[in-house]
């Protein structure tokens, strides 16, 4: 039995999950509405303000599917009701972000500023040389998480660029002169 597909997802009071038919599942909460359609093979059922997801057979895919509706249909319930957030760090001399409106400007180090516009349903917040991406989309507060720490990633030499605020980047030490 998969260990995590097994597990009921409790739901808090208000959020409300309707299950229409094809597994297309909707979750409303006081952040926002969520719409995915889950995997077909699975059945999602509604238990005493519990969600309870079984499999028809234990195949090697069934059992991946298992865990994986689970863990979307709890990101989805745990995303309306509280939502998430990813903190990246900016580091590095002469190194800002600042926000301007709806849109987020990073120097770094480029000869032009880059500037990205805040998707539909996320939110980007600057505290001094941090930046925290908010939304109730697991998957998209990640992708555009991602998306910020791409346009300048960390080096492994001075630590320069943008980082995850959990992310340990492993120095390496620089060349030595000949003696």
């Amino acid at each position: 039995m998969s260990r995590i597909g097994k597990m009921p997802i409790a739901i808090p009071a208000g959020v409300t999950v309707d299950i229409a038919e094809n597994n297309v599942v909707t979750v409303k909460g006081p952040k926002g509405t969520l719409t995915r359609e889950l995997p077909r093979e699975m059945t999602i059922a509604l238990e005493n303000s519990e969600i309870v997801i079984t499999r028809p057979d234990d195949q090697k895919k069934t059992k991946a599917l298992h865990g994986l509706t689970r863990a979307l249909l709890n990101n989805m319930v745990v995303g309306v009701h509280e939502g998430f957030e990813k903190k990246l760090e900016v580091n590095g001399v002469g190194y800002r972000a600042a926000k301007k409106g709806k849109t987020l400007a990073l120097t770094l180090g480029y000869s032009h500023p880059v500037e990205l516009e805040d998707p539909e349903g996320l939110e980007t917040v600057v505290e001094g040389q941090n930046i925290i991406v908010k939304g109730i989309d697991k998957e998209q507060v990640g992708q555009f998480a991602a998306i910020i720490r791409d346009k300048r990633r960390p080096e492994p030499y001075k630590g320069k660029g943008i980082k995850y605020a959990d992310e340990v980047i492993r120095r390496k030490v620089g060349k030595t002169g000949k003696k």
